[in-house]
């Protein structure tokens, strides 16, 4: 048995408790955000042999893949839960199969918390809505549209038959489920902002009506058990209206909308920690609105979470000495990391994003770098057949020596270089610099007293001076 073996309907989990349920029905099958449609619909299978969630394909995507429903509950009060509308936004799908996972067990302690959430709530999610835009990690469909911004014209079948269940199920609840790029801040720290939370705006004046308000009120218990969580890393999304949202048209509809926008959280890549505190407010939330006991909290504390400011990179580097245009400048650097797609994998582009005075800015890695010159890095032109020829003290010596780039025989190795230094084939693909400029490859290194310290590869500093 785990946790306590009743409840009352003035009870909520405990943060020990969500944690020993979390730990107990997180998903394994689900460890990598680049999941594809095939996955989750095995997973649904599974869910459908065991009878406890109802199923159903409720429509079809561009390119003909099925989009479902998972139904729990026979209560009279409709919340609906929808995720990955953007294909590269995943995080809270995971989340939501975790949930399912939970949801389906019984005989754990957790039983009157299930009969709860059932007897109250008719609970209807849709785990991914854009299976086209997941199948190659991209944000829109496969018309190349943004389906949170289809919801006027619905032009999109997605788009179409999301507005279409709301319309027939005219829920009094929503969840629009999100992920946010990892830039965003909590103003005036560094800190990144790792869940932000907004009750979307009906209205170009952000008016505040009851439904807006419970939405508000929700969020406001979600805030709290974050807090025990993440502290200092809770922000507000920007709630400026747009009339062709989905999040802002269900609150005009009627369904007190909480948009969740899962960001960053430092060495969690993959946002496996980030997925839990998906699962872990959701279920809060749900027991909240199943015992409306969400009604206890004051919309003024809403207001007090602060809105999401934009002022993160990667790596910051602060007081370089440089040479631009062949006058010498003391700047900041800030050095951002794209991923990019290619078929089922991807590769991870670092660039220039900026030069200046970047007082205000903060970075992942943020380095003052006073008495620091940039000097650009030079091709071993020794070729080796494989990466694997080299370990990390042999790199660390090729980086100390000013080589930021080795030949590799094997094209396949190029790929997936794991080591931190560039790969390429053939001599000419090696391009040299001879200053740094916006936009260009973050591959260079710092040096101090005649002597590299730190090497930026592609993005990523790496100190060398150990």
């Amino acid at each position: 048995m785990i946790g306590n073996s009743s409840f009352s309907q003035s009870t909520l989990l405990t943060k020990s408790q969500l944690d020993t349920i979390y730990v107990r029905y997180k998903e394994t099958a689900l460890q990598s955000r680049r999941f594809k449609h095939e996955d989750i619909i095995k997973l649904l299978a599974k869910h459908r042999q065991l009878g406890v969630l109802q199923i159903e394909p409720i429509g079809t995507s561009v390119q003909k893949r099925s989009i479902h429903e998972v139904q729990y509950g026979k209560g009279d009060r409709v919340v609906m839960l929808w995720s990955q509308m953007h294909g590269d936004e995943p995080t809270a799908t995971m989340a939501l199969f975790d949930l399912f996972n939970f949801l389906t067990s019984k005989d754990d302690g957790f039983d009157d918390i299930r009969k709860l959430l059932k007897h109250e709530l008719d609970i209807r999610f849709i785990p991914m809505l854009n299976p086209d835009g997941a199948e190659i990690y991209t944000r829109r469909n496969a018309q190349q549209i943004d389906l949170n911004r289809d919801a006027r014209d619905t032009a999109t079948p997605e788009g179409k038959l999301l507005r279409s269940r709301a319309e027939i199920l005219k829920p009094r609840y929503g969840f629009n489920l999100h992920d946010q790029h990892i830039y965003y801040n909590v103003p005036g720290t560094r800190n990144p902002v790792t869940i932000s939370l907004l009750a979307p705006a009906y209205n170009v004046n952000r008016d505040v009506n009851e439904v807006r308000g419970d939405a508000m009120k929700i969020i406001v218990g979600m805030e709290q058990i974050l807090q025990q969580y993440i502290p200092g890393a809770i922000a507000k999304y920007d709630d400026e209206h747009s009339p062709r949202a989905f999040g802002d048209n269900f609150q005009k509809w009627g369904a007190s909308t909480v948009l969740i926008e899962s960001g960053a959280f430092k060495g969690d890549p993959e946002k496996q920690e980030i997925r839990k505190l998906n699962f872990v407010i959701i279920l809060n939330a749900l027991l909240q609105i199943a015992q409306r006991s969400y009604s206890q909290y004051d919309i003024k504390d809403y207001e007090q979470i602060p809105f999401n400011a934009t002022q993160l990179h990667d790596v910051v580097l602060r007081n370089i000495a440089l040479v631009a245009a062949g006058v010498p400048i003391k700047v900041d650097i800030a050095i951002r990391r794209d991923e990019i797609t290619v078929g089922n994998d991807y590769y991870v582009k670092g660039y220039v994003e900026d030069i200046g005075d970047l007082t205000e800015f903060y970075g992942y890695d943020d380095l003052d770098a006073e008495g620091y010159t940039v000097e650009f890095g030079k091709l071993y032109t020794e070729p080796f057949s494989h990466q694997d020829d080299l370990d990390t003290q042999r790199v660390t010596e090729l980086l100390k020596s000013g080589y930021s780039t080795i030949l590799i025989k094997d094209r396949s190795d190029l790929k997936a270089m794991k080591l931190p230094i560039r790969g390429i084939h053939e001599a000419q693909q090696f391009r040299s610099f001879s200053q740094l400029r916006l936009g260009q490859e973050a591959t260079f290194f710092l040096k101090k007293e005649n002597h590299i310290r730190y090497a930026i590869i592609n993005g990523y500093l790496i100190d060398i001076s150990k």
